[in-house]
Formats: C-alpha cells, sequence, structure tokens
C-alpha cells in the first residue's frame, strides 16, 4: 500500500492513535456493491456490525439496500431509534429474561425478523411477543459448511413446522459462509456450498408448504460469488471499509482498504524495528495463517508488526530497511476492521487529504 489518507497538514493535527476513513473510497465501496447486486437482481441487506453508524447505515439505504442486518438486539435499537425500519437479527436469538422484553419493544417500533436455530429459541421469542403485533419473523439459519450455528438444510422443514405451531411465522433461510476466510480456494468453495445448501434449505421449508420469501447469504468473500441460484439476498459488511483479509482472499490491491489506523512511533526500543501507539486496544488480535503480523504499515511492506501489547505495536523490520523517526505518523490496514471499528469512539473522515467530518461509532459495545 502507497498512500496516507490525509496530506502532512492534516496529520499534524490527529492524536494518534485514531482510526480514519477515506470518504470517496467508502462512496465507491458502497456503490460497487449496490450495483453489484443490482445486476444480478439479489437484495442487498449489508451488514452493520462492521461500521455500526447511522451516517454509513443511510448511505447505504440510499444506494438501495433493503435493509440492515445487524448481530445483536442493541445494534438494532441503535439503529431503529435513527428511524432505520427494516432489521435483521442474524443471530440465533436468545429471548430470555430482559431481552425478551427488549425483542418485543422492537418488533412493535420497526419491521423486524430474527435468527433462529433451535425449538428453544423459538420458543423463548414466542413468549416474548406473545400479544404483541406483529411478532417479528423468522429466519432459520443454515450450516452449509462453516460448522458455527445453524441446522443442516434438510432439517429446516422440521423446524418451520414447530415455529408454526408457536404461532410465528417463518419468513426464510440464511447462512453464514465463514469457512471463506480459510483462504483463496476456500472462499470460492465456500460461495457454492451457500448456493447449494440454501437451495436444499428452501426445498425444505417447500416440503412443508412453506413458500420462503427470502434465501440469504451472507459474507463479504464469497457476496459477489454467491448472489445467484437460489439465493435472493446478500448480507455483506466488511466490504464497506475491507480490511487486509479481504484484499488478500480476493486478490485486490490493499490500496483498496478505506479504513486505515494512523499511529505515531514512539520507540526504536524493537532491536531492528520501532513500537508504534496502536496496540490491541485499537488494532485488535486478529490473525490469518496466510498473512504475517497484525497488519500493514503503509509503504513499507517489510515491516512486520509482530505482537502486539494493550498500547503497543511492536513492529519488526529486516536489516537495511530505515525505520521512520520517533514522533513519525504511520499508518496500518488492520488485519480484520469489524472489531477494529468497535473498540473506538468515532471515525475521522477524509477527503481529498483533509479531514471533512467525523462519524460517532453509534452502536459501539452494543453486544447484547
Amino acid at each position: 500500500m502507497t498512500r496516507a489518507f490525509l496530506d502532512d497538514g492534516a496529520i499534524a493535527t490527529l492524536e494518534t492513535p485514531v482510526v480514519v476513513v477515506d470518504l470517496d473510497a467508502v462512496e465507491a465501496r458502497i456503490d460497487g456493491m449496490a450495483s453489484s447486486m443490482l445486476e444480478r437482481g439479489v437484495a442487498l441487506r449489508p451488514h452493520a456490525k462492521t461500521h455500526k453508524s447511522i451516517e454509513v447505515a443511510r448511505r447505504q439505504l440510499a444506494a438501495g439496500a433493503v435493509g440492515l442486518t445487524v448481530a445483536t438486539l442493541g445494534e438494532a435499537e441503535v439503529f431503529a431509534a435513527a428511524g432505520i425500519d427494516d432489521l435483521f437479527v442474524a443471530y440465533p436469538v436468545i429471548a430470555a429474561g430482559a431481552k425478551g422484553a427488549r425483542l418485543r419493544d422492537l418488533s412493535e417500533r420497526c419491521r423486524l425478523a430474527v435468527g433462529a436455530d433451535s425449538v428453544t429459541g423459538l420458543e423463548h421469542i414466542a413468549a416474548a411477543v406473545r400479544g404483541s403485533a406483529p411478532p417479528p419473523e423468522i429466519v432459520i439459519e443454515v450450516d452449509v459448511g462453516g460448522h458455527r450455528t445453524g441446522v443442516l438444510p434438510d432439517a429446516v422443514g422440521r423446524l418451520a413446522e414447530r415455529a408454526g405451531d408457536l404461532g410465528l411465522t417463518v419468513r426464510g433461510v440464511f447462512t453464514h459462509g465463514g469457512h471463506s476466510y480459510a483462504g483463496r480456494s476456500q472462499r470460492v468453495a465456500a460461495a457454492q456450498d451457500e448456493i447449494q445448501g440454501l437451495g436444499a434449505a428452501a426445498e425444505s421449508l417447500r416440503s412443508v408448504g412453506i413458500e420462503p420469501a427470502v434465501i440469504s447469504a451472507g459474507s463479504t468473500p464469497t457476496a459477489e460469488l454467491s448472489a445467484g441460484g437460489a439465493v435472493n439476498e446478500e448480507r455483506p459488511g466488511t466490504y464497506v471499509f475491507d480490511d487486509r483479509q479481504q484484499t488478500f482472499l480476493s486478490e485486490r490491491p490493499l490500496d483498496d482498504v478505506a479504513l486505515l489506523v494512523a499511529s505515531t512511533v514512539v520507540s526504536h526500543g524493537a532491536a531492528n524495528g520501532f513500537v508504534v501507539d496502536a496496540g490491541a486496544k485499537v488494532l485488535a488480535k486478529d490473525v490469518a495463517p496466510y498473512l504475517a503480523g497484525h497488519g500493514s504499515v503503509v509503504g513499507c511492506p517489510e515491516a512486520v508488526i509482530e505482537r502486539v501489547n494493550d498500547h503497543h505495536g511492536v513492529v519488526s523490520l529486516p536489516d537495511g530497511v530505515a525505520r521512520p523517526a520517533i514522533g513519525d505518523v504511520v499508518w496500518i490496514a488492520p488485519n480484520h476492521v469489524c472489531p477494529v471499528v468497535n473498540l473506538v469512539d468515532e471515525l475521522v473522515v477524509a477527503r481529498a487529504g483533509r479531514i471533512v467530518d467525523r462519524w460517532p461509532v453509534d452502536a459501539r459495545g452494543r453486544n447484547t
């Protein structure tokens, strides 16, 4: 990667570490995904857990998204309060205790769908919303190879029948091709797993007399590969900013990334390297077997962020490579952008080298 997001004058005003987004790149990524899904005749419901930002969400909706995906009731509450009225909690919600009351309140404020992959989950949802109008719709989660949550495709019909017995309406099926993150070839295979597994799950619904309105895949690495066949909705999230991991998996240049961490060199204490003020509490700790270190330093591909402590990023350099001076600001492309955003209060917004805005991370920490 060769570019920073701000000119020298703007960099001098930063208090690092700080997360900066390039607005031109964000807008291009939003418009590009929206156009790609429109060409394929597939609805786009972006996952807001990446950006957690009302401002970004509004831009996605203005570009043609049909609604938002969220991971938690807390995220849904933030976006519903902002007037975004079509939300899907893509998670097997267990609406027990206080969460039951929160689910009922949300279902009365917006068009709401929630994920389920067990009879117990359905029973909690039904009990929580009994008497509310309307109850949330159910989207049954399918395991197509990620082996995290979800039922096998041929079990969907039986679970949907139980939902009907409890007075709940099944909207359709969804999956997350998380095994796409294992590598480049696995990304392509996972997209096919999504298409085939969701197709089989849809047939399982039809076998019990339910025509699925939504057949939803969800993974940035596979979004444009699985948008076909039976799939009629995609839920990518990371695409809006991109990160080091995504560019590797899709074989694109790191310059496509729309979010960077600006960090100051605070020490030369590391042999043949340096230390920056962006540690685990900004960069997080995600690593991948196909990437060296905890991020990529702009303009210095030889640098490896070999370890992160809370507030230290320890960077090694090969012999003969000049290290930046203490006090210099360096730019880092994080491995996985989603936890990075959740670690900060705001995003500094840049355009053409200048700071043009600051966006709050509105749903930061809304993890329940």
